[in-house]
């Protein structure tokens, strides 16, 4: 084979490999691919082997740990994205025509709201209807919807796309923690000289800096004094007397050796919505774990 070669017309296309495909595109390399399906890679080698097979030339080069595309490849992407789009739009019309409510719903949740929030609320779900399998994606990318990366999503901004039914649940008041040893240590709290005390923030993320913007603090990423994009990890650290910290008033006021600070700064709530594809509202396993997350969450957050 050779990536020079005008590839053979595909008259029955193998959705395995095509799926494979795309993930080795979107990883970027055959480990990350092959994690991101929960394959071995041996499994998806063999299924790009046998793609490029089929076609009689190379899809990818291998370039170090990675993989670039080929010419052949590059041209195969978009024809591939508009088979992706079709296996999800069957799958989401099967899917919202199911009476049955057995089987698995993946959620999509932040960090701290899935550890945080989500284990109480699906503990009871699992107790009440043990036969559904739960999911649950821990991340702060918000997922896609439309392309089936999560049945239900819990997100914090407006999910905004069409097709989709997004509930809002109200919101989480947010505060500034320290623990009690920390506030032994350095005295009261005075916001008037903020550089006098040690402030946890986020790395990469912008979002904490644009709040001390808005109530205007004007920092950089060196104000704060220890930075992770764990949010998860962030918490620990205030939990640890390390310094300053930032949460949701419902699991912060869960630390009894943790004080609410600076009570005097208004912070905007961070909302919540309960989001799903218009089409799997029509599946009764969907609709059963959607309401009960509407229910669960609307009693736990500020309307």
């Amino acid at each position: 084979m050779n990536d020079s070669a005008t590839p053979s017309l595909l008259p029955h296309p193998d959705w395995d490999q095509v799926r494979a495909f795309l993930a080795v595109v979107d990883a970027g390399s055959l480990t990350a691919a092959a994690e991101l399906l929960g394959l071995s890679q041996p499994t998806l080698s063999r299924q790009i082997a046998a793609m490029e097979k089929r076609i009689g030339t190379l899809l990818f080069e291998r370039v170090g740990r990675g993989v670039h595309l080929t010419a052949t490849g590059h041209a195969l992407v978009e024809p591939a994205r508009h088979m992706q789009s079709a296996a999800n739009a069957l799958s989401l019309a099967a899917l919202g025509q199911s009476h049955e409510t057995a089987g698995t719903v993946r959620i999509s949740a932040s960090e701290m709201t899935a550890t945080y929030v989500l284990p109480t609320i699906l503990s009871e779900l699992r107790l009440a209807h043990p036969e559904i399998q739960i999911e649950l994606a821990v991340t702060n990318r918000v997922e896609n919807l439309l392309e089936r990366e999560a049945d239900i999503a819990v997100r914090h901004t407006d999910p905004g796309q069409g097709n989709l039914v997004a509930r809002r649940v109200g919101g989480f008041h947010l505060g500034a923690f320290a623990h009690q040893r920390y506030l032994e240590r350095v005295g009261e709290i005075d916001f008037t000289q903020p550089h006098r005390f040690d402030w946890l923030g986020l790395d990469r993320s912008d979002l904490l800096l644009r709040g001390f913007h808005r109530i205007g603090l004007k920092v950089g990423r060196e104000f704060f004094g220890f930075r992770c994009d764990n949010q998860v990890t962030l918490w620990q650290m205030t939990k640890a007397g390390m310094g300053i910290g930032f949460n949701t008033l419902y699991v912060g006021n869960q630390e009894p050796d943790l004080r609410q600070i600076l009570r005097e700064i208004s912070i905007a709530p961070m909302p919540v919505w309960v989001t799903t594809h218009r089409e799997l509202r029509g599946s009764a396993r969907i609709r059963l774990v959607f309401d009960a997350l509407v229910s669960a969450l609307g009693k736990v957050t500020d309307a």
